[in-house]
């Protein structure tokens, strides 16, 4: 292969066979893969400092997941420790940051280094990247510089850019604001008059950790969201030592997988027995939490159905408005004032600090970078009605260009992750003619024909059309303003893996050097990761059998043992 399957060195500095934009856990997911197909010319653009991606912006007080830690992880990292059913963001980035040193991915990773442009070009067949270096030290060597690579991979998925409200005298606030994506920890929030303007999943989380120590806390509440119980707890160390066995991690998991899935139909479909079942539980789960505040009960149920937003979960959100310096607000805000936020009816409130949790430009895919593909044609133009692409992964006039989390993959009822590895086999599969041909010397150019990409959008579209996430009763940064639902996919976790499970090469338009030499057959069979029945469903059993008799044991062992004093 030659040196120029090497680690991209020095003398090579600005020119890689591979680009990929964010060292989160989608494009950490794809260096491991290129890794695992002995690709190693490769570099990992990430504007901040360090690995993560969303786990290392969002460090607000609370931040957690609202997946199970044994299913946000990857497959082929399973983690026999986590502490929690449901991982804190600390916890989170400690496992990520691992990854990333178990798999060498330091050295290929280029932090401070922000892409601001990519264009195509048709000579080369390359793209030309811009890239920007900030960071005190990195700075000092060049402020930017252009990267030339045979393939560009965005992992810089749908939350990452914060969405600021457009509220009247922001600016001119004299105490504190923070929008919850960029906490600012160096304040202590203990005794202050705090507002929390949002109250979506990250308000869920943040609001009973902040009204713990703050004097006075106000919620403000546009919309009302669908919040279920989420029963967290702490994993048991008899499971801990379970789980230290492949055999029953996978089992766990598996487990998990399948009740997320059978828990699609309640999330998206708009069947009236299902979405009941999911009303009764939300208001009850309000009742619950406030049973003293019953003038609460209407305000916090929504009119809409569960599923149009994504449902949240939450054990002490409730709680935590009932408590007395707790005070939920649901007045329209006018403007932000000097002092305070005034609200329409002309009220005014002074707050020492202001957080906005309002959550991310969610339908601006890869804003605000610029990209330029074939013929020039501008990205942001071609998406100017919606972004659109094949399987969320590969855009139309886009060459050797790839997605992942891009549009209509989002889920709403599973592991984001799931789909993430997916996407990146997929891609490997499809970029790795690519690399080969360079390798031997030639270029290829491969991007998907126009009329699959539209006619996979349209039957998308049609699908999303019966779905709850299209139910006019409600906005969310699901869809555009216009109603076009471009970040949600409408299927299950296991149909979009088996439709990523193969690369269909009569899908793509081919171009270059030789093309039929590194391609060669109508379709590359990838397969994906078997996770609802990891073993046969008679060996699943045995073990969970073997498993509730071990605990069992355990625990009355534990009961019969003398306790050291």
């Amino acid at each position: 292969m030659g040196s120029i399957n090497h680690p991209v060195g020095n003398a090579t500095y600005t020119q890689s066979t591979v680009a990929i934009i964010g060292a989160g856990i989608s494009g950490m997911c794809m260096a491991i893969d290129l890794l695992r197909r002995n690709h190693r010319n490769f570099v990992i653009l990430e504007k901040g400092s360090s690995v993560g991606g969303t786990w290392t912006d969002n460090k607000y007080p609370g931040c957690a997941c609202d997946v199970w830690s044994a299913l946000y992880s990857y497959s082929f990292e399973q983690r026999a420790t986590w502490t929690r059913e449901y991982p804190g963001q600390e916890e989170i980035l400690t496992y990520l940051t691992g990854i990333a040193g178990k798999y060498g991915l330091y050295p290929h990773i280029r932090f401070n280094s922000t892409v601001e442009e990519a264009r195509w070009d048709e000579d080369t067949r390359q793209w030309r990247v811009k890239v920007s270096v900030s960071g005190a030290k990195d700075a000092q060597f060049q402020s930017g510089y252009e990267l030339s690579a045979n393939v560009l991979i965005s992992g810089v998925g749908q939350l990452n850019m914060p969405a600021w409200p457009e509220i009247e005298g922001m600016e001119g606030f004299k105490g504190k604001s923070m929008h919850s994506a960029r906490w600012d920890w160096t304040y202590d929030f203990a005794g202050k008059r705090v507002a929390v303007i949002g109250n979506g999943a990250t308000a869920t989380q943040i609001v009973p950790e902040v009204a713990k120590t703050a004097s006075h806390l106000t919620v403000y509440q546009r919309t009302p969201q669908w919040i279920t119980p989420r029963d967290d707890k702490a994993v048991h160390p008899a499971q801990k030592a379970l789980l230290s066995i492949p055999f029953f991690r996978n089992c766990k998991r598996s487990l998990m997988m399948l009740y997320r899935e059978m828990s699609h139909d309640f999330v998206v479909k708009t069947d009236t027995k299902s979405s009941q079942e999911i009303r009764d539980l939300g208001v009850g789960h309000i009742k619950k939490g406030l049973p003293n505040k019953p003038d609460l009960w209407e305000t916090l149920t929504p009119t809409y159905p569960p599923g149009c937003r994504r449902i949240l979960s939450s054990d002490d959100y409730y709680p935590a408005l009932g408590r007395d310096n707790v005070k939920l607000d649901t007045r329209s805000i006018q403007r932000i004032t000097e002092t305070g936020i005034q609200t329409a009816d002309g009220e005014t409130t002074d707050f020492d600090l202001i957080v906005y949790a309002t959550g991310f430009r969610t339908v601006e895919f890869l804003h605000p970078i610029k990209i330029y593909g074939a013929g020039g044609r501008d990205l942001s133009e071609l998406w100017s009605g919606g972004a659109t692409a094949y399987y969320g992964v590969t855009v139309e006039e886009m060459p050797n260009f790839g997605l992942l989390y891009g549009p209509n993959t989002n889920l709403g009822h599973n592991s984001i992750i799931l789909m993430i590895e997916a996407q990146s086999r997929y891609l490997a599969a499809l970029i790795d003619p690519i690399i080969r041909a360079k390798e031997a010397g030639q270029s290829l150019a491969i991007q998907p024909k126009t009329e699959v990409v539209r006619a996979f959008n349209v039957d998308i579209q049609k699908r999303l059309a019966n779905s709850t996430f299209a139910d006019p009763a409600c906005n969310s940064w699901y869809k555009t303003s216009e109603g076009r639902i471009t970040n949600n996919w409408p299927g299950t976790v296991v149909e979009y893996q088996q439709g990523l499970a193969q690369v269909r090469w009569s899908d793509y338009d081919i171009e270059g050097d030789d093309d039929r030499r590194f391609v060669g057959k109508e379709e590359t069979r990838i397969g994906h990761v078997e996770e609802v029945w990891p073993v046969s469903k008679s060996t699943l059993l045995l073990g969970l059998s073997v498993a509730v008799a071990a605990g069992g044991w355990y625990l009355q062992g534990a009961r019969g043992r003398p306790r050291r004093r």
